[in-house]
């Protein structure tokens, strides 16, 4: 008989607690159909007025883009809302794992917005302010306005000391003109992240997109020990080559000698001219021929993109998924050169993992696993730009110049690799103490960090916001971990492939590669967080190995 009723409560023990599981999954149910309604359609007319605003850039635009992303934002500012997400995240009974994920991505996404409306609405006026300063801003360079095209051409073709310093300086001019607002708006970003119980907003912005802040630390420490010493060597060839084409020594060296404007890309010191190769080429009918070939059509995406120079357009380069459901965009500012080719090239990588992202999945879930599995995807396609081997494959170089320009090619895409991973330190670094500390001395701060990383010296004499040149620190801020993050995942995503899917590194014509990417990365989505996505993807953790083998040893 006792034994009869112990079984008796553990029975209806286990019953109710499967019914309060099964009632809190329900709520939980509920509350997605209740989100969804409302933020399907303002993501929709949200992202739409930024893309038209970063394409006509017109006051008009803009203050109909401020008004769509505040409308939008509003939603995860509803303090009711987020206290049902909480009571259903903090009971512990949700099982499925489809809404477990949602639970995760909701939460957070309310808890970064649980504060007063006017600090959101402050933040989203300072931006869109921002944006549309730098999407207006033109260089004045000897009483001639350029666009940042131009002024890469000069940095990249002229040798008069003189012109390379004016260009330089001329578009480090919109440092003056949008510094005071960003210190406010690092200042008021970090009331906010206070507020919600964060350090700082840097500690926020990780934490939120699911990092650990001492982890990313401790991966740029580790590169930074991994690079310093094959950096500082090929630093100094690059000094040597440059003081000879400029005819200067290597201690005359000023920034502007570096072929760019924050010499975030590798200068041209190998024999390789790789603009000659695409000078009377279309690189928008190469990646769709390219893409196509490997079983991902990009056709849909290229017809509703914006790809060339046009007055007040925004001059940089990015992708945008519409609705999450099949109207993805990428703008550009196409020229026929390596540059922009490695440009179409690795947003069309953001594109097609926004594409084929299954339309099956939550809406909630038809994004990328994190922001820098995404860059992975668009890095792994956007070097392919310099790869004889893929330059050969796709028809614009034949089999002898390919043999010709294979070793010099691979030396200028590991210097690429490395000079881009010092760049991104610097903004790392600059990014995270400037956040613990905005009333420092910011413009010291810079160029502490870019002697530090760069080794590059400071112009004398010069006091000036050149970080405030750089346009994610004030828009796309706490973002640039994900770049070099995403190299890592890249060079992992080569190794698989080369492993286990193709031995033909230009991957050209092999949709079995696509099928791949489609099947393990892109259609899952946000399904899994990015470390299961990873080991499910690859069979291992993310590492930084292959990295350092295919660029660094």
């Amino acid at each position: 008989m006792n034994r009869l009723i112990v079984l008796a409560v553990i029975t209806a023990s286990l019953l109710s607690c499967t019914s309060r599981q099964a009632d809190m999954e329900n709520r939980l149910r509920k509350f997605i159909t209740e989100y969804e309604k409302k933020a399907i359609p303002l993501y929709r007319e949200s992202a739409l007025a930024d893309w038209n605003a970063n394409i006509s850039g017109s006051d008009d635009d803009w203050a109909k883009s401020e008004k769509a992303s505040l409308s939008y934002r509003e939603i995860y500012a509803d303090t009711s809302a987020f206290k049902e997400l909480r009571e259903i995240k903090e009971s512990g009974l949700i099982r499925d794992s489809l809404l477990s994920r949602q639970l995760d991505i909701l939460f957070r996404a309310y808890l970064g917005s649980q504060v007063d409306h006017d600090l959101i609405a402050g933040q989203i006026r300072m931006e869109t302010e921002l944006s549309r300063k730098y999407s207006n801003f033109r260089a004045k360079v000897n009483g001639k306005e350029l666009s940042d095209n131009q002024i890469e051409d000069i940095l990249r073709n002229s040798t008069r000391d003189s012109e390379l310093k004016a260009a330089w300086e001329g578009h480090k001019m919109i440092g003056p003109l949008v510094a005071d607002e960003i210190t406010e708006l690092v200042k008021h970003r970090n009331i906010i992240a206070g507020k919600l119980g964060f350090k700082d907003f840097h500690d926020m912005r990780l934490r939120l997109s699911g990092l650990d802040p001492d982890e990313v630390d401790a991966i740029f420490k580790e590169l930074d020990d991994l690079t310093r010493d094959t950096f500082k060597k090929t630093k100094e060839d690059i000094d040597a080559y440059l003081a000879n084409h400029y005819k200067i020594k290597p201690g005359e060296l000023q920034p502007w000698h570096y072929q760019n404007r924050f010499f975030q890309e590798a200068p041209e010191i190998y024999s390789v001219d790789f603009d000659k190769y695409y000078k009377d080429q279309d690189p928008v009918r190469l990646v769709s021929s390219f893409y196509d070939g490997i079983g991902l059509n990009v056709d849909a995406i290229l017809e509703k993109s914006d790809l060339y120079e046009k007055p007040g357009k925004n001059q940089h380069a990015f992708c945008t998924d519409i609705d999450r459901s099949g109207d993805v965009r990428t703008l550009n500012n196409i020229r026929p050169d390596s540059y922009w080719m490695n440009t179409i090239l690795h947003e069309l990588g953001h594109g097609v993992y926004s594409f084929y992202t299954s339309r099956d999945l939550p809406f909630t879930l038809r994004e990328e696993a994190h922001s820098f599995t995404t860059e992975a995807i668009a890095n792994l396609f956007g070097q392919l730009a310099t790869d004889p081997e893929w330059m050969k494959d796709m028809g614009i170089i034949t089999e002898e110049e390919c043999q010709k320009i294979s070793g010099e090619s691979r030396k200028a895409l590991s210097l690429s690799k490395i000079v881009f991973s010092r760049w991104a330190q610097v903004m790392y670094w600059f990014e995270k103490y400037m956040y613990q500390n905005p009333d420092q001395d910011l413009n010291q701060l810079w160029w502490n960090m870019v002697e530090k990383y760069q080794m590059i010296r400071k112009p004398e004499n010069r006091d000036m916001p050149d970080w405030a040149a750089k346009v994610h620190v004030a828009l796309y801020p706490c973002y640039y971990h994900n770049y070099l993050l995403g190299d890592l995942l890249a060079a992992q995503y080569h190794h698989h492939i080369a492993t286990n899917i193709t031995e033909k590194r230009s991957f050209t014509g092999e949709k079995a590669v696509g099928d791949y990417l489609k099947k393990m990365v892109f259609s899952v989505g946000a399904k899994y967080d990015w470390d299961e996505m990873i080991t499910r993807s690859t069979g291992e953790k993310l590492t930084a190995k292959y990295y350092a083998d295919q660029f660094v040893n």
